[in-house]
């Protein structure tokens, strides 16, 4: 069902189903489309309730139809993502497009979520199908296995998945190593079995450009 044309640009086949999307980033379609605006980012009354207390928003849209649909998102790169009854962790702002029948949520991030930027909390999508997200440069999926942890700079972090524990430290950055960081600097250590996806560019966090 999902497809990319090129890398920017996500192709999505429908027969009949739906899919759930970021509001504003359809570019075309054929056939014959309906676009249904969800409050609050979709699930319902509680999954609006919940956004609004842990402030990660995310402005849905539902697409459903006949024929094919193409979205994309401020010229960023796409990378897709198939879940098998497993959990995405993504952060709201990278989250282009899910399978209708996908569930998302919201999971307390800690530290980890202050330090990159984003907020203490970010957005889960859960069950079996397909994701679209979005990074700044193509995205890279990192192996985190029992006997190869995995230190990630949180500003190029974008999503993982697995059984996955993260830790947060601070006071060292890739930057600090080589004499080029200043001020407080972070990293978060992944350790046990799942991948982590990051992108080619750090965003802003609380300690500075990391």
């Amino acid at each position: 069902m999902f497809r990319l044309q090129g890398s920017r640009t996500l192709a999505v086949d429908l027969a009949g189903d739906a899919v759930k999307a970021k509001n504003g980033s359809m570019v075309a379609y054929d056939g014959r489309m309906t676009f249904k605006k969800m409050t609050g980012g979709g699930d319902g009354l509680r999954g609006m309730v919940t956004r609004r207390l842990t402030g990660e928003q995310m402005s849905v849209m539902e697409v459903t139809g006949q024929g094919t649909c193409y979205f994309a998102d401020r010229a960023s790169e796409i990378n897709l993502v198939s879940l098998h009854g497993d959990k995405l962790y993504v952060e709201a702002s990278n989250l282009l497009c899910t399978d209708a029948g996908l569930r998302t949520g919201t999971t307390f991030t800690g530290l980890r979520g202050g330090a990159s930027g984003n907020g203490l909390f970010t957005t889960t999508v859960e069950g079996t199908g397909q994701v679209a997200i979005v990074s700044d440069g193509a995205a890279v999926a990192l192996r985190v296995s029992a006997q190869y942890p995995l230190f990630v700079d949180p500003g190029a972090y974008i999503a993982h998945q697995g059984s996955l524990q993260q830790h947060f430290q601070s006071g060292v950055n890739f930057r600090t190593v080589i004499g080029e960081g200043s001020g407080e600097s972070f990293q978060i250590r992944f350790e046990g079995e799942g991948v982590v996806y990051v992108q080619p560019s750090e965003r802003n966090t609380i300690g500075g450009d990391v």
